[in-house]
């Protein structure tokens, strides 16, 4: 019979390249992964690793293993935190990943309201930006994705990249043009796109710097990117220093003092969809559902 704890240290061997990395990251000695990996082959009947040099690699049935092996963890942490609640235990966790405006924004409130109301709850925070945020729930890394996806300029089927997710809507944030407090527009009440063609720019995240083209190519020209930063306050470093102009979502600007940098509000208007996201079985997991709520109550205020 294949145990979850032997799953559990697969998709570690599988992820660090060998057993050494995976006692590190499990918190155990090398022998034991051994050990437990030498159960799970018998377990299975067939090979799982072959050793090449100092790492380890898959075979075949290894990586059918591991690409089953998030699905099953997931729905056995739902099953035992479900348990528990009803137990009445009172304790469970929530592990959350969010981009770095969300983090900065609605994470503090929502975490500090989860930790009042469930103190017996342990809630953890990690950064990430879609897609890798999404990646890391649907391998069973974390159990709420906060995270963004802007609408399609060219069409295409980013509406179905979350199928397979329970997705609860939080906010819809407006994107700003970024300008240096000197520049022309800088007092303007609303600023076509266009205008800012012959601008250098600092674009974002990659997610953000694709849209940031589509964008600009549909208003006739192609943006000259100068600069690329995931970090909001260098944005506005950039732009304050003369160096070229940015368009940033709201709820970025509200999280960063703009010194040498003025706001603009920015046609066509181009809103982003903030969501929160977990797994259909996470979903029903008391804790996760009372970080939804969390998340959603922050995002109304």
């Amino acid at each position: 019979m294949i145990e979850a704890r032997h799953l559990r240290v697969l998709r570690a061997v599988a992820g660090t390249g060998s057993f050494s990395a995976a006692a590190r990251e499990l918190g155990c000695t090398q022998p034991a992964v051994s050990q437990q990996m030498k159960a799970l082959e018998q377990s299975a009947g067939t090979p799982l690793l072959i050793r090449t040099g100092r790492e380890m690699r898959l075979t075949e049935a290894g990586e059918a293993l591991v690409r089953h092996a998030a699905g099953i963890l997931a729905g056995l942490t739902a099953a035992e935190e479900e348990i528990a609640a009803i137990a009445g235990l009172r304790a469970g966790r929530v592990r959350l990943v969010s981009f770095s405006s969300g983090s900065s924004t609605l994470v503090p409130t929502a975490l500090a309201e989860m930790r009042s109301a469930h103190p017996g709850t342990l809630v953890s925070l990690v950064e990430a930006e879609p897609p890798r945020a999404v990646g890391m729930l649907r391998a069973g890394d974390v159990d709420v994705a906060l995270a963004f996806r802007y609408p399609e300029v060219r069409g295409g089927e980013a509406a179905a990249e979350w199928d397979d997710l329970v997705v609860r809507p939080l906010l819809t944030d407006r994107l700003v043009g970024v300008v240096p407090e000197g520049h022309p527009l800088a007092d303007a009440e609303r600023v076509a796109i266009g205008e800012f063609a012959d601008e250098p720019w600092i674009a974002g995240c990659p997610r953000c710097r694709r849209h940031l083209v589509e964008v600009c190519e549909s208003a006739g020209f192609t943006p000259r990117i100068d600069f690329a930063t995931d970090d909001y306050p260098a944005v506005f470093g950039l732009v304050g220093a003369g160096l070229g102009v940015a368009v940033m979502p709201e709820l970025a600007v509200e999280s960063v003092r703009h010194k040498g940098a003025r706001t603009v509000p920015v046609e066509p208007v181009v809103q982003r969809e903030i969501v929160a996201l977990t797994l259909p079985d996470l979903a029903r997991v008391p804790a996760v559902a009372r970080m939804l709520d969390h998340l959603t109550a922050a995002a109304r205020r």
